[in-house]
């Protein structure tokens, strides 16, 4: 069967797929970051600075409206920022996990965003309303990938641009040496720094390699996007394809 979204152990449909994505971020939140930068060695900062910089000529018009969806706590939105003009317009930075959200709050208060607590399916948001999404590792815990890219069609403007920063799985021996990492090293590396705050089969250091592992790889991707009636739709890898940037626009007619 082709999966259509995120689907951690116990899921039984969409509905309690997002609910167990939602609790287990939330159960994190407090070791988030640091977890974050330990298991890729502050190579996720580099990532997210990357990323806003190829979106730099959209972020420094002052009336662009900009959407961080599924934030967490904040730190594309904050790489983001680094390329908008004083009293430009703030940025939505929403995401569906409280607690998350909650500490990227604080980063980015005062700074030129907004939180929105938000689910990236149901956005509270007018159609043709965007002029950039941006989704920083978040996209591929949705629990329905067609809807996301649905959503984020609906709220974009014509011409608005479509940016999902993710993970993927490299080939050749550079991926069989990550995937050794990925699958064994991170999950202990996480419980190290986390502790046990899940009882379930899964938890969350397990679900991020299986997640990884059940997302669409670049072409298949791309043609999902491409038939969600996207245009330019394109693929960047990020060190070794590790992760990677999808980018693509909504057409102007």
């Amino acid at each position: 069967m082709t999966t259509t979204g995120a689907k951690p152990i116990g899921a039984q449909d969409e509905t309690s797929a997002a609910n167990a994505v939602r609790h287990m971020f939330n159960s994190i939140a407090p070791r988030y970051d640091l977890l974050n930068h330990v298991l890729s060695a502050n190579v996720d900062r580099l990532w997210w600075r990357r990323t806003a910089r190829r979106f730099r000529a959209i972020l420094a018009n002052p009336n662009a409206a900009v959407l961080d969806i599924c934030c967490g706590t904040g730190d594309m939105t904050m790489a983001l920022l680094k390329h908008r003009p004083r009293h430009a317009r703030p940025i939505l930075a929403a995401d569906f996990a409280r607690a998350m959200l909650t500490r990227g709050a604080r980063k980015f208060a005062g700074r030129g965003a907004v939180a929105l607590e938000a689910d990236a399916l149901h956005l509270p948001l007018r159609p043709q309303s965007m002029d950039l999404i941006v989704s920083a590792f978040g996209f591929r815990n949705l629990a329905n990938y067609e809807a996301g890219l649905g959503e984020f069609h609906r709220v974009l403007k014509p011409g608005g641009q479509l940016a999902i920063l993710d993970f993927s799985e490299p080939g050749g021996l550079i991926g069989k040496a990550y995937a050794i990492y990925f699958r064994r090293v991170l999950p202990a590396i996480g419980r190290l720094i986390c502790g046990p705050v899940s009882t379930d089969k899964e938890g969350p250091y397990n679900y991020l390699p299986s997640s990884v592992g059940k997302f669409p790889p670049p072409p298949a991707m791309l043609e999902m996007m491409r038939a969600a009636g996207y245009v330019d739709c394109a693929w960047q890898p990020y060190t070794f394809g590790i992760a990677g940037l999808y980018s693509a626009a909504r057409p102007l007619h």
